[in-house]
């Protein structure tokens, strides 16, 4: 059983309950004195205790997404990597589509499909599982040759692509405003940030290390373009994220603007912190620390043409207002910077799912704008 299935849960929701009962039945029976009933009746608490705490830390896995296979949780590295040799010249596809999700959006005609993807980046040669949405259009007769902008869209570190999904329903949002015409068709990616396990990365490429910003700028293209009919055209990409996935959607566009023409933050760092989960991402290179810092680069280096989008709250992520704000205030043309602010909210699920509808109308505009 995998570390975040529901079969996992059920099992243990059912020896929780079995331990449950067994205490109770063997409880009279050691309610007595001496060493050996008391050491009895100690044993039977620990092991009630371990069997809801089991179930409890299980579940707050999966709802937070700390670790994802029990091959994270156990320290090893879980990431598989295999150099496959192709005749002819040819490589072999970026982009693999293992099978459908089922999130509820009915015929894929009407509504769109999510594709449960792995990503195998012939640059950096890390590789990644993810989800696409892809638009009723895509499977509609009349728009076999159209090609779709894409969004990718980053969940928070330490995070599951899936988050975006069960969490905060990304692909839902997406359907809803495509069909209802308020934006385009569009296919939306969804990713996490770390491109390698037990580690985040911070979207930044470590000198001699991980090639983490190299990895969403230049291999996530190249997958999508193997397998899906992607609009390549110049700026028709957009990328949004949560937390750390703020910060990388923001820095994807503020590096590669030919790419990502429009990109949103929410309740995003806007420069790549260093601690036990990141090790060392600079190599004592004061640039490129100073690069990945992205109220720095606005403030000397050239603005690029772009448009971001930062979402934050008033009350409930002070810190972040104030680092967002700070941001907004160094922007020049031709970088323009928006704000969804809200009176009150938290660095949460809910703030982000009831933040995502309008987030995605709003890189549908802008990223129709810069056509």
């Amino acid at each position: 059983m995998g570390l975040t299935s529901q079969n996992l849960v059920l099992f243990l929701v059912c020896v929780a309950v079995a331990i449950c009962a067994l205490v109770l039945w063997l409880w009279p029976r050691v309610a007595r004195k001496g060493v050996l009933a008391v050491a009895s009746r100690l044993s039977l608490l620990l092991l009630s205790q371990v069997g809801i705490l089991a179930l409890l830390l299980v579940v707050a896995n999966n709802e937070f997404g700390f670790y994802s296979t029990w091959n994270e949780l156990l320290g090893r590295n879980s990431s598989h990597q295999e150099l496959q040799r192709t005749e002819g010249g040819k490589r072999a596809p970026a982009l693999v589509v293992k099978g459908q999700e089922s999130v509820g959006l009915g015929p894929k005609e009407k509504a769109g499909r999510v594709d449960r993807i792995q990503i195998h980046g012939p640059v950096t040669g890390f590789s990644m599982d993810g989800y696409a949405y892809l638009p009723p259009q895509y499977f509609q007769k009349g728009h076999e040759k159209d090609r779709f902008p894409v969004i990718v869209a980053v969940t928070g570190q330490p995070g599951l692509s899936k988050n975006l999904i069960t969490q905060i329903k990304v692909p839902q949002a997406a359907s809803t405003a495509i069909v209802k015409k308020q934006m385009r068709p569009t296919i939306v990616l969804m990713v996490r940030p770390s491109v390698v396990a037990n580690r985040d990365t911070n979207c930044t490429d470590v000198p001699g290390g991980p090639q983490a910003l190299a990895f969403f700028n230049q291999d996530l293209p190249i997958a999508v373009n193997d397998v899906y009919r992607a609009d390549n055209s110049k700026g028709a990409w957009g990328a949004v994220g949560n937390s750390t996935g703020g910060y990388c959607a923001l820095k994807m566009a503020m590096t590669n603007p030919a790419r990502y023409g429009a990109a949103a933050g929410l309740s995003a760092d806007f420069f790549a912190r260093q601690d036990r989960d990141t090790g060392d991402l600079y190599a004592g290179n004061k640039q490129i620390k100073n690069e990945s810092d992205l109220v720095w680069r606005l403030a000397h280096m050239p603005p690029p043409p772009v448009s971001l989008l930062v979402g934050i709250s008033k009350k409930g992520e002070e810190k972040y207002y104030k680092q967002a704000m700070h941001f907004t205030q160094k922007a020049k043309a031709p970088t323009k910077v928006d704000t969804l602010l809200r009176d009150e909210g938290g660095h949460n699920f809910q703030t982000w799912r009831e933040e995502y509808p309008e987030v995605l109308r709003w890189l549908d505009k802008e990223l129709a704008a810069g056509h």
